[in-house]
């Protein structure tokens, strides 16, 4: 039997993709009677047992109105390295499984099936991928298959991500792929049925900030080295009833960050945006000095993920060592000055602000 294996990491993703390839494949088939869709999600053995006999029970069965028939095995979730995954009961249904799609022979019978998280150290994985059409949606740290996704979203509505304004939407919720599909489409009916720029001005304006990514717009606004977007994003923050000592920690993880990366530059051993090949090559050079990057932390650069730091590394050619280490001073003098002027918070940040980027707001850097 010929199949359609589609799995990842992202289950949103997965599910995505398959639903697409069952309107393909259903669209092949004359009668709707002759399309089944069986659920994979199982919490323990038994449900995998009643998953997997379902599922047989519907390649099966013949169809008394059409000579094709399709059937979606989706939600799959025993192929994952679980408690329920590694259970001896679920690798004997997934030799059932195996075994029918291996033996069942009926050509007018298409399968399509859909599994998210699996372990792809596992026989079963590497037997669906060598067996069938496979197709591994990888969903790594850089979140390029989010960004994608959101893209054609916006896209399809007529609405085109300007700037960074696509990343900013996806590190303010968190990377939820879910959230941040709905979020792009709430952006597209903001612009309305003309559609237009998705700016990163709007993408803060609008979209929630979800969990640690509370204080994302104003540091992001701070590093864009634009004054009247950092102002606005601090009042935005202070407005929320966030603490301004959060902000200046997040403000200074940064800032470490971009002074390593300004030296590290400065000595010849990176050039241009960061990325990963130049890094791995600026730590065989300079790793021994930096201390262990096994944990990731703003003080050892080379923990930082590469994506991450191509982004930051957007700014340094604005930005010389001299002023970053001048921004890092007045986050200390302005961490100090809430603490004299506690109901103040919000006049500090943006007077700290208006010292530190005017400059660069003058005059080319």
């Amino acid at each position: 039997m010929s199949f359609r294996f589609i799995a990842g990491a992202d289950d949103f993703i997965v599910q995505r993709k398959a639903r697409e390839e069952w309107g393909r494949l259903s669209a092949a088939v004359s009668d709707p009677h002759a399309l089944e869709i069986v659920d994979g999600q199982a919490g323990n053995v038994d449900e995998v047992g009643k998953a997997v006999t379902q599922f047989i029970s519907a390649v099966q069965t013949v169809s008394l109105f059409a000579p094709e028939k399709a059937v979606w095995f989706k939600n799959i979730t025993f192929l994952a390295d679980t408690v329920t995954g590694r259970a001896q009961g679920t690798l004997d249904q997934v030799e059932r499984l195996q075994e029918l799609l291996g033996n069942f022979d009926d050509s007018a019978v298409t399968v399509l099936l859909s599994a998210s998280p699996v372990d792809r150290r596992k026989k079963a994985y590497k037997w669906l991928q060598s067996h069938g059409e496979s197709t591994f949606i990888e969903t790594g740290k850089d979140d390029s298959a989010v960004l994608d996704m959101i893209s054609e979203e916006a896209r399809i509505s007529g609405a085109r991500f300007t700037g960074n304004a696509a990343r900013i939407l996806v590190e303010l919720i968190g990377g939820s792929t879910r959230l941040a599909l709905e979020e792009t489409r709430k952006l597209t009916t903001y612009l309305g049925k003309e559609g237009g720029e998705i700016t990163p001005e709007m993408v803060a304006e609008l979209v929630p900030s979800i969990g640690d990514s509370d204080f994302f717009e104003a540091a992001e606004a701070f590093y864009s080295l634009d004054l009247k977007w950092a102002l606005a994003a601090i009042h935005r923050h202070f407005f929320a009833g966030h603490d301004a000592r959060p902000l200046i920690s997040s403000l200074q993880n940064r800032n470490r960050i971009l002074i390593q990366l300004k030296a590290l530059q400065a000595g010849g051993s990176l050039r241009g945006r960061v990325n990963k090949s130049g890094l791995e090559t600026a730590s065989g050079r300079y790793g021994a000095f930096f201390g262990e990057a096994g944990r990731k932390s703003s003080f050892c650069v080379f923990s930082q993920n590469p994506w991450y730091l191509g982004r930051l590394s957007e700014s340094l050619p604005r930005l010389t060592l001299k002023a970053l280490l001048e921004f890092q001073e007045a986050f200390r003098e302005a961490f100090l000055e809430i603490i004299r002027r506690p109901g103040e918070q919000e006049e500090v940040i943006r007077a700290m602000a208006v010292r530190c980027l005017t400059p660069l707001n003058s005059r080319p850097a």
